[in-house]
């Protein structure tokens, strides 16, 4: 029997470690738990190679919750350069539970810019087409071509 210190923890994951994303083998082969989501709590941040959880936004954040070991929450500390680039905090989910993620600070994600949907996999589908948006449909309403 494992005693406490080796007990798995709950991990939320957000962006490239999620399932199918650059990353994952990370936490391949952990018990994955689902897709969850955060309180209405965050910013989620691009990055470009990377998503930065911020703490003080609006947005409910999508991504998937596993049980991992302190080993492998360690290994990917390494990768994640914790704690000089993330941190990792626990965050309350929007059923009321809670998790370890990795966080940024605001003052390091600064300039960049913010998911407002709240979901990694979707962050090049965010932009409205200049085609779709509201004043185009307008404009094409009044046309008579």
């Amino acid at each position: 029997m494992r005693n406490m210190a080796e007990a798995d923890r709950r991990f939320f994951v957000y962006g490239t470690l999620l399932e199918g994303e650059k990353d994952h083998a990370l936490i391949e082969g952990r018990m994955r738990l689902g897709a969850r989501t955060t309180e209405p709590a965050f910013h989620l941040v691009d990055l470009g190679p990377w998503a930065a959880l911020v703490v003080g936004g609006s947005t409910s954040v999508a991504g998937e919750l596993y049980l991992v070991d302190q080993r492998t929450l360690v290994e990917i500390d390494v990768v994640r350069q914790v704690p000089v680039l993330f941190k990792r905090a626990r965050i309350r989910l929007s059923d009321g539970s809670e998790a370890e993620s990795y966080v940024m600070e605001p003052d390091q994600v600064r300039g960049r810019r913010r998911l407002r949907h709240g979901d990694w996999r979707k962050r090049f589908t965010g932009h409205v087409s200049p085609f779709d948006s509201p004043f185009a449909r307008w404009a094409r309403s009044r046309s008579s071509w």
